[in-house]
């Protein structure tokens, strides 16, 4: 037995070798690989869809006049933000691995009337902006009132806000133009490398001044000035949007160690409380329903009809034909007259029979 096994327990062991020999492929699915940066290795910020709890309706970041790159570029990297209607593009926005900056220049815009429009428009339906890095969605904490240390979550940052001045009734229109991002990441022990595990920004609205000539990114600024370690820490001198009055749009970098591992950056994200109602979706399921309701009730409701009409013609038909012959039998069974039974019936006979013998 030994000596007829021997040959299939070499085969077994011939087919291992070959395939541990033989060069092995895998991959990973967009999203779930971890990614090491190292310092200075270059970031890649992407900006998503302008979402709104009140209209539910998506635009694409680029549909407002804000700050372009180069070259636009979709980025769509798997079938679940295809589903969602992501409409993930490349930014402007220039970050490094653990180098912070301090109020850089992204670009200068002059709204003319419809671009004016666009924005307060987005601005009134409460639209946000949502943004990546790493495929993680920016979100602003929030610090609760209620509670000393709870700090909660929002999906993207608002366009903008609506707003009066001091001594004033009329509502504006004020635009978030300086964004001061953080990027938390943690730091491997036994290499230099690390890996993001959040993306977290503060917006304001900031009426940047400057003096002199416009040289674009290179201008020197004097509400925020990185040689001067002067920040953005408020919005007391917000930025309208008006027509023809220049926006100039900045933002902030900074970096923040973390003990959460790459493995439970997710959690924040998941436990965070999600404001949106989505009563588009919502309004938009029940009408489907009802009308797929509505369709499948008058299919059922004329076949029922076709039957009975075809139901209703037949007995009409069967009623028109005239009833000769055996098929008057069925009516004359069962008529009230008809009450004689048998032995009257033989009564009946024998007297006939007895009369016709007398007469003879």
């Amino acid at each position: 037995m030994e000596i007829s096994r021997s040959p299939a327990l070499l085969a077994w062991i011939a087919a291992a070798i070959l395939l541990l020999a033989a060069p092995a492929r895998c991959f990973y699915l967009p999203g779930v690989a971890p990614a090491d940066f190292q310092q200075k290795d270059p970031l890649p910020v992407k900006v998503n869809k302008l979402s709104s709890i009140k209209t539910q309706l998506p635009y694409s970041y680029y549909s407002l006049p804000y700050c372009r790159p180069d070259t636009v570029v979709e980025s769509a990297e798997n079938l679940g933000e295809v589903l969602r209607g992501d409409r993930i593009e490349n930014s402007p926005y220039v970050f490094e691995m653990r180098e912070p900056k301090m109020c850089q220049i992204v670009c200068k815009i002059t709204p003319g009337e419809k671009e004016a429009k666009d924005f307060k428009e987005k601005i009134e339906d409460e639209y946000r902006i949502n943004m990546i890095l790493d495929n993680l969605p920016l979100v602003v904490p929030i610090k609760r009132l209620d509670q000393d240390s709870a700090v909660v979550y929002q999906h993207g940052f608002h366009v903008g806000v609506k707003g009066q001045y001091s001594g004033s009734k009329d509502e504006k229109y004020f635009i978030h133009n300086h964004l001061s991002f953080l990027v938390k990441y943690h730091k491997d022990t036994n290499m230099d490398s690390a890996r993001i595990v959040g993306f977290e920004v503060k917006p304001f609205s900031v009426k940047h001044e400057f003096e002199g000539q416009w040289n674009g990114n290179k201008t020197r600024l004097s509400t925020c000035d990185p040689h001067s370690k002067r920040s953005v820490v408020n919005s007391d001198s917000p930025q309208e949007v008006e027509v023809n009055k220049d926006i100039i749009f900045t933002y902030d970098i900074d970096f923040q160690e973390s003990d959460v591992k790459w493995a439970s950056r997710w959690d924040t994200y998941l436990l965070m409380n999600d404001d949106q109602i989505h009563w588009f979706s919502i309004v938009n399921s029940l009408m489907i329903v009802l009308f797929l309701s509505g369709m499948v009730a008058m299919i059922m409701l004329r076949t029922l009809y076709r039957d009975i009409s075809k139901y209703n013609q037949l007995e009409t038909q069967e009623e028109a034909q005239e009833e000769t012959g055996w098929k008057l039998v069925h009516g004359d069974v069962f008529r009230p007259r008809l009450t004689l039974t048998y032995s009257a019936y033989m009564l009946a006979l024998v007297s006939n029979s007895s009369v016709c013998s007398l007469s003879l």
